[in-house]
């Protein structure tokens, strides 16, 4: 399991889920989304993410993949909390 972590910086609830994180043994790489790197890669995932009612994505968005493809996407250290308690 890995994950893909899109926030921005000085962002509280994305510094809130990357603690959570990082108290959980899956790793992966986190996108920055200043940057046009992490736009592009952004864009792959389009179709999973999830929006607000006004269309916008939601930040942060955590994407966690296996070796079978998207297993969930997640938007708060709560989602993440909860995720990892149905794997127990």
């Amino acid at each position: 399991m890995e994950y893909l972590l899109f926030s921005y910086p000085n962002c509280a609830k994305c510094d809130v889920l990357k603690e959570g994180l990082n108290n959980s043994d899956i790793e992966g790489t986190e996108y920055n989304l200043t940057k046009k790197e992490s736009k592009f890669k952004i864009r792959e995932y389009l179709k999973v993410i999830k929006r607000d009612d006004k269309g916008g994505i939601i930040i942060p968005t955590l994407i966690l993949q296996d070796e079978d493809g998207i297993e969930s996407v997640l938007n708060s250290k709560e989602e993440l909390e909860d995720w990892l308690r149905s794997k127990d």
